[in-house]
């Protein structure tokens, strides 16, 4: 008669947590399984049966999924926790000495950054989704079509990024910001307005 390890156990755990993670990333990103199907080229029986627990991952099948929902394999296998609890984050330094540091890693959910903004050139963009920005430290300037306002540390804006708009320090110093950015519906609760420029 065969014994389960603990080895084993653990293994069948992480494999049973596979399938309603799959259910979870799918639905927060609004996909059907018939349009995940087409992005993956895996049937949509094929994804039903994985989501629910019936089938068994393969590298074969997790490999697409984790392509086609943006996300690391390993986020999708969840290894197991190492009992450190801290986040290791990577920053991005961006031109002329900006850094983006990514506070979130599920794309399809509202995203959450930490920013330090140099210098530059304001150009108006559009785009879908809804931004909530947060001043840390110096002051922000934002552009929403044709107002423009300055916050200054602990003040707060939130607009429809499908209005053209621009962001960045006020002057020649950097600003330091906490930037939210969702899908429309994923918007941020406080409704503190920035103080316009005079």
């Amino acid at each position: 008669m065969n014994r389960m390890t603990p080895g084993d156990a653990g293994l069948v755990e992480i494999l049973d947590g596979i399938g309603p993670r799959l259910r979870a990333l799918r639905r927060d990103r609004g996909l059907t399984l018939e349009t995940l199907a087409e992005d993956t080229g895996i049937s949509v029986s094929t994804l039903s049966r994985l989501e629910s627990g019936k089938r068994r991952p393969t590298l074969e099948l997790l490999i697409p999924l984790a392509r086609a929902h943006r996300v690391a394999l390993d986020q999708l296998v969840a290894a197991p926790a190492t009992g450190d609890p801290r986040v290791h984050l990577k920053p991005h330094r961006k031109e002329r000495g900006s850094v983006l540091v990514p506070l979130t890693q599920y794309p399809g959910r509202v995203q959450v950054f930490k920013q330090v903004l140099s210098y530059r050139e304001p150009k108006l963009v559009t785009h879908a989704g809804y931004e909530w920005l947060y001043v840390l430290a110096g002051e922000l300037r934002l552009v929403l079509g044709e107002r423009d306002f300055t916050l200054r540390p602990g003040e707060v804006a939130e607009f429809d990024t499908s209005e053209p708009h621009w962001f960045g320090p006020a002057g020649t110093a950097a600003v330091e910001i906490l930037h939210l950015f969702g899908p429309h519906g994923d918007q941020a609760v406080v409704r503190t307005g920035p103080s316009a420029t005079p």
